[in-house]
């Protein structure tokens, strides 16, 4: 069978609400393009009906594709479970809840001819679709993410992204990694960009995420980032004979 174009990563936690509108709109957004694109959703052990509807939606639509963990494990696994048997030659993640907007997939995707790995960020419209409280705690761990590990990033937060599946081959996943991605893709030497993405409200469900998820549950992990940098290989070879 023909791999898809594109493979939509997304994990789901407690998400019953938004999940039909959620592939509605992936439609709405992806089937104009002429793409064959596979949506790839891992339900993270949900207390919720998000598996019995997440059943009922892939029994009527080929292109859904749906797999639930025995126990939750977090973010980070349900997104790279999802990369683990993605089959697109292009991932794109992003989150369930429909503050993404699919509507910024075409964009996503067509920034893909500039660089490996393209990135949402969110500065520009989180006004739109978060409280200030949100908005702070977001801008102060950026902040201090990019002190620390000395990244430009200015959204790394915000999971919404489109690579070649290429740039996750040598990756080396964590829990909490799915913050620090585009770092990690960046130490694999390919080229990371950011186009500005849109900010939706959330109309159902509840968020999983604070101050205390943003700033300070990552920081042992950024350590690991700053440290994984200061020691990265780096060398070049200056001549080779006999190679295969």
């Amino acid at each position: 069978m023909k791999p898809p174009d594109i493979s939509l990563v997304i994990p789901c936690h407690n998400e019953q609400d938004n999940l039909q509108p959620l592939l509605s709109a992936i439609h709405a957004a992806l089937d104009p393009l002429g793409l064959d694109f596979e949506v790839v959703i891992t339900d993270d052990c949900s207390t919720d009906n998000s598996w019995s509807i997440l059943k009922q939606l892939s029994a009527d639509d080929r292109r859904l594709r749906v797999q639930r963990f025995k126990f939750n494990c977090g973010e980070s696994a349900a997104s790279w479970a999802g990369m683990q048997v993605a089959r697109g030659r292009w991932i794109a993640t992003m989150d369930a809840d429909l503050q993404n907007d699919p509507k910024d997939l075409p964009a996503l995707i067509e920034a893909l001819n500039r660089a490996d790995c393209v990135c949402g960020t969110r500065i520009a419209t989180r006004k739109t679709g978060d409280n200030w409280i949100r908005i702070v705690s977001s801008r102060i761990a950026n902040w201090v993410r990019n002190k620390l590990s000395g990244e430009t990033i200015s959204d790394a937060g915000c999971t919404y992204r489109a690579f070649n599946r290429e740039c996750i081959t040598n990756v080396k996943f964590f829990n909490g990694a799915h913050r620090f991605l585009p770092t990690l893709i960046k130490m694999e030497g390919f080229r990371v960009i950011e186009i500005p993405v849109s900010t939706n409200a959330r109309l159902s469900g509840t968020s999983h995420y604070g101050v205390w998820n943003r700033l300070f549950k990552s920081f042992r992990d950024l350590l690991a980032i700053r440290w994984m940098k200061s020691r990265a290989l780096r060398y070049e070879i200056a001549e080779s004979l006999n190679s295969v």
